[in-house]
């Protein structure tokens, strides 16, 4: 789960933040990320059981491929829609390229960037236990079916609540993070 959040998140991070700020970008790369975004989650894991095969890699690439979804759309809009005010005053104040983009934009954009990552987390869980249920002999989706599958309603309920804590603690992690850049940008 960390490895394929990290890669999706990163590179959410990346491209939206090329889309956001680049219009030339947003032209070239955003109707074709879009439409790759519309493929629901479960159509991506035959195509990546087929090519990566069954274990580990076909679930991280899946959770990577529900992270970045959310990321890059938040990303993207939030650096879209800083107020133009803003970046002019930025501006007057000497502030171009990189010191633009750091001291002002990103601050800006930070609100957006820390709800994507927080919604690019939660769906990486989805698409996590999506991968488990369909093709996986571990886990906590695996646990889900196999325990539905010879009757075991204590053991599903407890896997649920495993998913549960699991994402509530995760998505605390986060939160705790985002309360340190909020405060630090206010």
């Amino acid at each position: 789960m960390l490895i394929g959040f990290a890669v999706g998140a990163s590179l959410g991070l990346l491209l939206g933040g090329l889309v956001g700020l680049s219009g030339a970008a947003r032209a070239a790369l955003a109707p074709t990320v879009q439409a790759i975004r519309a493929v629901p989650s479960l159509a991506w894991v035959p195509l990546l059981l087929l090519w990566l095969g069954i274990g580990e890699t076909p679930k991280i690439t899946l959770v990577a491929i529900g992270a970045f979804f959310p990321v890059y759309t938040t990303v993207s809009a939030g650096l879209d829609h800083v107020d133009p005010r803003l970046r002019e005053l930025g501006r007057a104040y000497g502030r171009r390229g990189p010191a633009l983009l750091a001291q002002v934009l990103i601050p800006a954009a930070a609100p957006a960037v820390l709800s994507g990552l927080r919604l690019g987390l939660a769906q990486g869980w989805l698409f996590l236990v999506a991968a488990e249920l369909i093709a996986s002999s571990m886990g906590l989706g695996f646990l889900l079916i196999d325990s539905e599958n010879t009757g075991r309603t204590d053991i599903l309920l407890l896997a649920i609540v495993l998913l549960a804590l699991l994402g509530k603690a995760s998505d605390a992690l986060l939160g705790v993070a985002e309360r340190q850049v909020v405060r630090r940008w206010s």
